[in-house]
């Protein structure tokens, strides 16, 4: 929520709260037990609802009835808390925050409201991260993790914002806390890996690299491949944004950007054999198309495991994608051959041999075809 919305929705809770403990007469005084009663029904009425958004108006009197209720009996634990606890409830975060910071004065020891109050602050780190303020965004992960040290997503984001600014054993320090607090999680042990080799790539390469994969985890697969390509280009030697950029070209068939990344990726000390296999995919693939390739690679594993009808469907779906494909059409014809369709068999190996004249094994196999044995 920007400053000018913020500001409004607080004027707008202010002049309910004012109204909430206008007297009815001018000598009676505000209830403060009426008003906490009366915000605790509220809340429990908006939170009956399915709706968490303080701009729905049943929030809106609960939030309103709990400022009346604070304003009247400022010491209130009972009242401070319901307060905090509906704009969290909400994720209005940044009044969350205020609210739990008031709180907390008078019940500094009170586990469950740090946890809360941690969970704004995250919030609020992760929404100056997601704009881009690098600066501002260490300050709410530190605080998250001051309020509960065993808050995880803290110690995740707090160590990405640490990796883009290029301070990389803070990176260090916080992806292995994060590693401690989730063991099960993928992700930190990933970005701790590559913050224990960002040294070598620089700041520029791994704030690009840890960008696109966040566009990536969001489903933006476009923008994220021109990230990891940013990475590489500024960072040759950055394997891990290699093998992003070189798995996401070849799932989106860019048979150039996958080249170019697993041929670097190869060449490199750490490369494995998943690298140089799928460097083979990108070469042929520059050649005959992705499609085509994918679709024969399939079709070749299905025939690996004795699928041979299901075989038979692949290697035609790679030469319907390239019917310039010759190997594709030498492996359908052999397929239908294993399962005597003879008369297949020979039209595919007929294509096979226009294809590549010197396929002499294709030659062989479309006589005995021609045969039918």
């Amino acid at each position: 929520m920007n400053r000018a919305a913020l500001l409004t929705v607080s004027a707008l809770l202010l002049g309910a709260a004012q109204a909430q403990t206008t007297p009815s007469t001018p000598s009676t005084p505000a209830d403060p037990a009426a008003l906490l009663q009366q915000a605790q029904t509220l809340e429990q009425q908006a939170r009956a609802t399915t709706s968490r958004n303080i701009d729905d108006a049943r929030w809106k009197q609960a939030a309103a009835a709990a400022e009346a209720a604070v304003q009247a009996a400022p010491q209130s634990q009972p009242a401070l808390r319901l307060r905090a606890t509906i704009y969290t409830e909400v994720g209005f975060w940044k009044q969350a925050e205020l609210a739990w910071d008031a709180y907390l004065k008078l019940a500094p020891d009170d586990a469950a409201a740090r946890s809360q109050a941690a969970i704004a602050q995250y919030n609020l780190g992760y929404a100056a991260y997601a704009r881009g303020d690098l600066g501002s965004a260490p300050a709410n992960f530190t605080r998250c993790l001051t309020l509960d040290p065993k808050q995880f997503q803290c110690a995740l984001w707090g160590g990405r914002v640490a990796l883009e600014s290029g301070r990389f054993p803070e990176a260090v320090n916080l992806y292995q806390q994060a590693v401690a607090l989730n063991g099960s999680d993928k992700v930190a042990p990933y970005f701790l890996g590559v913050a224990q080799n960002a040294g070598k790539y620089g700041p520029a390469a791994t704030a690009a690299f840890s960008r696109a994969y966040q566009a990536l985890d969001a489903g933006r697969k476009q923008e994220a491949l021109s990230g990891f390509e940013a990475a590489t280009a500024s960072a040759p030697n950055f394997i891990e944004a290699l093998r992003e950029q070189g798995r996401l070209a070849l799932e989106l068939n860019n048979a150039a950007s996958a080249k170019a990344a697993y041929d670097a990726a190869a060449a490199l000390p750490g490369a494995s054999a998943a690298d140089r296999y799928n460097q083979s995919v990108a070469d042929e693939g520059a050649v005959v198309g992705l499609p085509a390739v994918k679709a024969f690679r399939d079709a070749y594993s299905k025939y690996a495991a004795g699928d041979k009808v299901g075989a038979e469907a692949g290697f035609l779906a790679a030469t319907t994608a390239n019917p310039s494909y010759a190997k594709a059409w030498s492996w359908l014809g052999r397929s239908r051959y294993e399962q005597q369709n003879y008369t297949g068999a020979t039209e595919a190996y007929t294509q096979a041999v226009l294809l590549d004249p010197n396929d002499k094994a294709s030659a062989y196999y479309l006589r005995l075809s021609q045969q039918g044995k």
